[in-house]
């Protein structure tokens, strides 16, 4: 029989990813052959509550700008990564990353490498990040970039330029859509929806899910069809308090999301969204 080695390092990392307990990160470990996916969805059919944000960090502090055109239909999210954030809070640091984020928006890049090539100045985005990594002696870095073209697109930035969110509505912007969109990027930024909505949910995720609930049922003792109904509504559960529209409003939890943007403009719903967290 195979024997796994499972070092303290890789214990501790699940630990931090999932907040699980340390023997409970070595047995899930070890039943998954050291598969930290595989040892997230052990830990989740053994009842354990894993924490939501499971992603390797990208940088450990820098500032994150949203910002969209002057007809709100199309914006940007530019993350810019520093080492300390002593230098994510200076305003010099904060200003280019805004001048970046507005060359990206009249560009309309569509990844990393050509918004680093476009011209600032007499050089290029890319030159320029270069020279503040000399000047400050951090490493400085664009390490996320997303966008949003919409009917409407309403950019939000949260908790001193460490989150980001774009929210891309079906209607034309006006005064009254832009507050509720407003309001809806602010519930981004608080509550880190997966998706939309359950039908925009990645179906990987989607049978993955299923699976930890079957299994759950399973683990109580139900069979049959019993199981998967119990299951279907575990699965209907979680959707609902992890995506955006079905879930509580959190400036007036008697409506769901979807209530109060039918209650601003009939029909009023949100199409797409991205939201960037420093960390």
């Amino acid at each position: 029989m195979e024997t796994i080695s499972i070092s303290a390092a890789d214990v501790n990392k699940l630990r931090q990813q999932t907040g699980a307990g340390m023997m409970d990160c070595r047995k899930a470990l070890t039943e998954s052959k050291g598969d930290f996916e595989g040892a997230i969805d052990y830990l989740r059919k053994k009842g354990q509550k894993v924490a939501a944000n499971r992603s390797d960090r990208e940088a450990k502090e820098g500032v994150v700008i949203a910002i969209a055109n002057a007809d709100n239909t199309y914006g940007v999210l530019v993350q810019l990564s520093s080492e300390t954030d002593f230098v994510a809070k200076n305003e010099d640091f904060i200003a280019f990353a805004r001048q970046i984020t507005q060359i990206a928006l009249d560009a309309k890049v569509t990844d990393v490498d050509a918004f680093k090539a476009l011209p600032m100045d007499t050089a290029t985005v890319g030159d320029r990040l270069l020279e503040v990594v000399a000047k400050i002696g951090e490493k400085i870095d664009i390490v996320r970039f997303e966008q949003i073209s919409s009917e409407s697109v309403i950019p939000y930035i949260h908790s001193g330029y460490r989150i980001g969110v774009l929210v891309g509505m079906n209607q034309v912007a006006t005064e009254g859509i832009i507050a509720a969109g407003r309001d809806v990027a602010m519930q981004i930024a608080a509550m880190n929806p997966l998706a939309v909505d359950a039908s925009s949910v990645d179906a990987d995720y989607l049978a993955r899910e299923k699976a930890i609930a079957m299994e759950q049922v399973a683990a109580e003792g139900k069979t049959g069809d019993m199981a998967e109904k119990i299951a279907m509504g575990k699965l209907n559960k979680f959707f609902k308090e992890n995506t955006l529209l079905p879930q509580a409003f959190v400036k007036d939890n008697s409506k769901t999301v979807a209530d109060y943007l039918t209650s601003v403009s009939k029909g009023l719903t949100v199409k797409s969204f991205k939201r960037l967290m420093v960390g």
